[in-house]
């Protein structure tokens, strides 16, 4: 009747069956406090106070998301699409297929990156240039599964290992954040090379998606596909401001460390600068909030939730339990700790909501077994992060769906959410294990 093993398997069941992982979270945060001997009124409170926690992260989402919405109002986005479609789709002999389709992957590639930290817009590009290449793709034969395949790898393995941009609130904001809240004595300069080797899984997954599952031509229907349009001609002195935004947006970040300033500043610009007088800065800021809501409200949740875990005090009888179970076997600990988080990420949908949870459990947990800080910061990092990339509900399947199945011939189950767990959830778990043993 452990108050933790119950209220994550609660929240868990709840999220898979499609319960708003906020509610979720919400009742299993009463259900802990409840089970574990707290009364209705502490349960609350603690509760209340953990909010605090995720406030940080959601407004950073919450700005990034109304810049995202700025930058595509800018035509940036669109003048990349332009330039793709237009140095990629008049090359279709057979001599150059191999040659275009390489340059198309490698150009979605380098956008999926860049959306991360260059150009935070997270997934807000991926509706706007992915529709008008499906033509292209067409005619290369170009299987979309491998298309979501490179989008998803690109948006997550970015986090996992540049402290910029979405990264830097992944790794420093959150990741740094809980592990020493949870007594783990890290700094900033361990992140990085902690999380390379599970990195490399991911990587590993893309050659193998890229050069052995989905290197076969496929046939879509053609008289289906949407070739998109953009609905206003081009200002280039608003794509000047739009870059001067990008590159304001980067330097305040890095210069003051909070993307909730890099953001501010380059929606301030936009604003001031006549770029959105086409359309109100009250209905873009309004846009972008409601886009990265979700996410904002499921990091507070998640915060209250690991707050009331913490309260119990059945962490630590949680890990002494499974270290009287497991003994002194390191190796199956590591295992089990990559299994847990992966079900708990593919439960809430993001990686960056699971750490408040899982950190307050596999910390103690790794410490106690002897793991050492770069190998704790593997396993909590990888645990948060296997399950991103093969969960219905995460943005890392959402976002590609939404821009491949424009014309009605990409599945999200069976064409993004299945590839993607295949390619990187496993190769994230075996090299997300071996960081946990060699570092």
């Amino acid at each position: 009747m452990n108050a933790v093993v119950i209220s994550v398997c609660l929240m868990l069941g709840l999220s898979l069956a499609r319960v708003n992982v906020v509610i979720a979270l919400t009742i299993s945060a009463l259900v802990a406090g409840l089970v574990g001997g707290m009364s209705l009124q502490n349960t609350v409170d603690a509760f209340n106070t953990g909010l605090g926690g995720g406030a940080q992260i959601a407004l950073s989402y919450a700005l990034l998301g109304a810049f995202a919405v700025a930058l595509s109002h800018s035509g940036l986005t669109t003048l990349i699409s332009q330039k793709v479609i237009k140095s990629l789709g008049k090359e279709q002999s057979p001599s150059n297929l191999n040659r275009v389709r390489w340059m198309l992957l490698l150009s979605i590639l380098a956008m999926a990156v860049s959306s991360q930290n260059v150009l935070p817009i997270h997934i807000a590009f991926i509706p706007i240039l992915i529709p008008p290449l499906l033509h292209v793709m067409s005619k290369l034969h170009l299987d979309r599964r491998l298309v979501a395949c490179v989008l998803t790898f690109g948006l997550v393995t970015t986090y996992m290992i540049l402290p910029v941009g979405f990264g830097g609130i992944f790794l420093n904001d959150i990741l740094l954040a809980n592990l020493n809240s949870n007594g783990l004595n890290a700094n900033l300069a361990q992140i990085p090379p902690a999380m390379l080797l599970p990195a490399l899984g991911m990587i590993t997954g893309l050659l193998f998606a890229v050069f052995v599952t989905y290197r076969k031509p496929r046939e879509y229907k053609e008289e289906l596909i949407l070739q998109a349009e953009p609905e206003e001609g081009l200002n280039k002195r608003n794509i000047v401001i739009a870059v001067i935004a990008v590159l304001s947006t980067l330097a305040t970040q890095l210069f003051t460390g909070s993307m909730i300033f890099g953001a501010l500043i380059g929606f301030i610009i936009f604003s001031f600068s006549g770029a959105l007088k086409h359309v109100a800065d009250q209905d873009v800021f309004n846009q972008g909030v409601r886009m990265m809501a979700n996410i904002g409200f499921i990091m507070i949740s998640a915060a209250g939730f690991a707050a009331v875990v913490k309260e119990t005090g059945d962490v630590m009888n949680l890990v002494t339990s499974l270290s009287d179970i497991i003994g002194d076997n390191k190796a199956l600990a590591a295992f089990l700790m990559l299994i847990v988080g992966l079900l708990i990420t593919m439960g809430i949908g993001s990686s960056f909501s699971t750490i408040p949870i899982i950190a307050t459990i596999y910390v103690p947990l790794a410490l106690s077994f002897g793991f050492s800080v770069p190998a704790t910061i593997a396993l909590v990092g990888t645990a948060a992060a296997l399950g991103d990339a093969g969960s219905p509900a995460s943005d890392s399947t959402l976002g590609p769906t939404a821009g491949l199945n424009a014309d009605g011939q990409h599945d999200h189950m069976k064409d993004s959410v299945i590839p993607t767990f295949i390619h990187y959830n496993i190769p994230l778990l075996v090299f997300g294990w071996a960081a946990a043993m060699v570092l």
